[in-house]
């Protein structure tokens, strides 16, 4: 995509948010959208299919900080919304108010000299990252643009987050188009360079005394003209396919976690690197076990005289089971620690088995165990198993 292209889209207005939005809120919006639009839910949809492109294009800028500073700096530079010529505000470029012209060679790269450069210092730079340029002279619009990076969502249960899993993959988001290559010539020809701006997607202007660059109108900035389009692509090199990628996910992922995939997200125009493909792993609760970090949780309903005579219990490990001992005395709440029980990360650290116990209440209580149970409280009616409440009261009386 061409500068003039990319300064004239309003990526915020893609996602229908703001542009002092936060990250949050543009990843909201972001998920939203794509749900609504993917091609799958979307079968033979062409519009819902452009869609999908349009805010996976604007999120690929938006979510990226570096990138999203840039696109904010050139479109307050340029005026946003402005794309019928790039203008300052004040400025008097082709589209300010001042109505006159500037030169836009030393922030494009074409027609570079020291002295034009001198006044504009890192501005060159910030714009060839933004737009594929280096600002060299000589520079081509052929340097291309990275791919947008993409997003996508598993549900995997406990147990495949404690010990890992390989998972299939399918996404259906845009890709290299595999009939042309990604040229976009239609196969067995090949783009030729635009004769009119000699590869480098731009044109200089002359107004009076003053001179601009501009997008080449002939090749759109592109350096290159495809006179047979593809007929999968229709030129752009980029088609919606689907595809199956078989994802590692590691022991001990947490939920929520996002694992990054180099190299698999959308694929980068003129030569550029593809994006990244991101894998938001969603866990889904176990029955019996809960996690703190790499420990493994599990609370154990015991009765009372487990907790106050003592004894033993066996409690389960996802992998078998651990006797753990109850020391006479035990409190309701206490937690015991099975060490090495826990989850093993990748880094080969090891969490423990934290058990803790919880004093079972029967909801019904036979006569022979109600009649044992008045024996034990007249025995123990001297214990005031709640001395401090007792001397408060005995203060207020």
């Amino acid at each position: 995509m061409s500068a003039r292209e990319w300064i004239g889209k309003d990526f915020y207005r893609e996602l229908g948010v703001s542009s002092d939005a936060t990250a949050d809120e543009i990843k909201k919006a972001y998920r939203k959208l794509a749900r609504e639009n993917h091609p799958d839910a979307n079968p033979g949809n062409t519009e819902a299919e452009t869609k999908f492109k349009a805010v996976s294009e604007a999120y690929g800028v938006l979510s990226e900080p570096a990138k999203r500073k840039e696109y904010d700096e050139a479109r307050q530079m340029f005026g946003s919304g402005n794309p019928g010529g790039f203008g300052f505000p004040g400025a008097g470029g082709p589209g300010g108010p001042g109505g006159g012209s500037f030169d836009f060679g030393d922030i494009f790269g074409a027609g570079q000299t020291a002295g034009q450069a001198g006044g504009l210092g890192g501005l060159g730079d910030m714009l060839g990252n933004l737009f594929g340029r280096r600002g060299a002279p000589g520079a081509t619009a052929g340097r291309g643009q990275r791919g947008s990076d993409v997003e996508t969502d598993v549900r995997i249960d406990f147990t495949e987050a404690v010990r890992g899993a390989t998972l299939p993959l399918r996404l259906s988001s845009p890709a290299g188009c595999t009939t042309c290559g990604g040229n976009g010539a239609r196969p067995g020809t090949s783009p030729r360079m635009c004769s009119t701006c000699g590869g480098s997607g731009l044109v200089n202007r002359s107004q009076g005394a003053f001179a601009f660059s501009e997008p080449c109108r002939d090749c759109r900035g592109r350096g290159l003209i495809i006179d047979s389009p593809c007929p999968e692509c229709g030129g752009d090199g980029i088609s919606t396919r689907t595809r199956t990628l078989t994802v590692r996910i590691p022991a001990g992922v947490d939920d929520n976690q996002r694992i990054r995939i180099a190299g698999q997200g959308e694929p980068g125009r003129g030569g550029a690197p593809a994006g990244d493909l991101f894998v938001r792993v969603h866990v889904a609760p176990h029955p019996v076990f809960g996690r703190s970090g790499n420990d493994l949780t599990i609370t154990v309903p015991v009765s009372y005289p487990e907790l106050a005579l003592g004894g033993t219990i066996t409690v389960p490990t996802l992998d078998s089971k651990v006797t753990l001992k109850i020391p006479a005395g035990t409190a309701s709440g206490r937690v015991l620690r099975a060490r090495g029980k826990g989850i093993v990360k990748r880094d080969g650290t090891t969490g423990d088995l934290l058990v803790t116990l919880q004093v079972a209440i029967p909801a019904k209580v036979e006569d022979n165990a109600r009649e044992a149970l008045e024996r034990y409280a007249e025995a123990a009616a001297q214990h005031d198993p709640r001395p401090e409440i007792t001397e408060m009261l005995r203060d207020r009386s």
